[in-house]
């Protein structure tokens, strides 16, 4: 059997996880007073030493993005204009801006690397919008739940992208043959029929910093990860995501009934948020507190029983434990739900090389290359058939 260090994940990165009722009643459960976990500043000294960035140091712009949006801004209508900043962004002739999912960085630091992740490219664009006077908006995409694997940890993914609104009626977007405009860098989301919600700059600052968390806390940093997730609730106290990484940072420095308290409040704040509920479920079955745990259990499951990234999900825990079969198993019924993503694929492989089967591990990553939409994916893809081919 192989060692695994040849397959590293792709994916893109967004919030930290871990890992019949109806759906009213497992909102009645936490629809009463709940209140949010205090601070535990007193556990996480130094934290206020951390320098985090304002709001104002994430969206300033460089020089060069001032001269790009001043180019912009000499088109006349917010169709042409938005056209342009989309040449600029997508050329190849041009910036020609990559995806990076580790890449949380400012908006001017995703401009000059010319690669950031999506929140990252996001605001950049925002930013360059603005100084353009093209009207734009934030939009949370609701894609489906979707993990990746970070050491002992899965990060759920999100995804945000802005809408070009019409200058004269801000809340109204400007179509263009019966489609908004949108700028978004994941293409195959936007071809997706996903339903999306406007959000607001605080809300986009709290993903900002939690992201910052998630990463600090992926790194052990428990100090700087505690910092960053203050900030991201005092921004936005109602943003759910935030709440419940800090449950998950109580967790892993042993203060679980803060854990829990502040997991509850997360869940109160959200009902959708299964992630927190899944982390929940889990400190609860370790404390004993078995009926509540049920409960979350229940709606977990009746929620993500169609869902071919929570199959997925499990495929991966099972591969990181050595067991392979059951995660053939899991991989292969995310692909029954849903055959067109190449992660899937990407798994099977996995799988198949860890057992010794390099021919069907170079025809999964075939039908993965086959399925992916990334071009900088299809490289990566590219360099592990190679070396299978070595293999034989």
């Amino acid at each position: 059997m192989k060692k695994p260090p040849i397959f590293c994940a792709i994916g893109i990165t967004f919030i930290l996880l871990t890992g019949c009722q109806s759906g009213n009643t497992l909102q009645n459960y936490y629809l009463g007073d709940i209140q949010a976990s205090e601070f535990l500043d007193d556990k996480f000294i130094g934290y206020k030493d951390i320098l985090i960035e304002t709001d104002t140091e994430i969206f300033a712009l460089s020089t060069e993005m001032k001269t790009m949006a001043k180019s912009i801004s000499l088109e006349r209508d917010a169709r042409k204009k938005a056209t342009k900043l989309l040449q600029h962004f997508f050329s190849p002739e041009d910036i020609n801006l990559a995806y990076e999912s580790g890449a949380n960085v400012i908006a001017a630091q995703a401009f000059k690397n010319q690669a950031a992740n999506c929140l990252s490219l996001t605001i950049m664009a925002y930013a360059i919008a603005q100084e353009a006077k093209l009207s734009v908006a934030f939009q949370r995409v609701d894609v489906p739940e979707y993990w990746v694997r970070n050491g002992r940890v899965n990060m759920l993914t999100g995804h945000i992208n802005l809408t070009v609104l019409d200058e004269k009626s801000p809340d109204k977007r400007v179509l263009f043959q019966r489609t908004s405009i949108e700028i978004d860098f994941d293409p195959f989301v936007n071809k997706q029929p996903f339903e999306k919600h406007k959000i607001n700059k605080n809300t986009v600052l709290a993903m900002f910093y939690n992201n910052k968390a998630a990463t600090a806390m992926v790194n052990g940093d428990y100090v700087t990860a505690y910092a960053y997730l203050k900030k991201a609730t005092k921004v936005d106290p109602l943003f759910s995501s935030a709440w419940g990484n800090l449950g998950i940072l109580y967790r892993f420095n042993g203060y679980q009934q803060s854990a829990i308290d502040t997991y509850r409040y997360a869940i109160s704040l959200n009902h959708n948020n299964l992630t927190t509920m899944a982390n929940l479920s889990m400190l609860l079955h370790a404390n004993g507190l078995y009926e509540e745990a049920k409960h979350l259990d229940s709606y977990i499951m009746r929620k993500r029983a169609n869902n071919p990234y929570y199959y997925a999900l499990l495929g991966n825990e099972k591969f990181y434990q050595g067991a392979y079969k059951e995660a053939m198993n899991h991989y292969k019924k995310a692909i029954k739900l849903n055959s067109n993503i190449h992660e899937f694929y990407f798994g099977l492989a996995k799988v198949y090389y860890m057992l010794d089967e390099v021919g069907k591990a170079k025809s999964y990553i075939k039908k993965a290359m086959a399925k992916n939409h990334l071009a900088q994916l299809d490289k990566q893809y590219l360099v592990k058939l190679t070396i299978l081919n070595q293999k034989e």
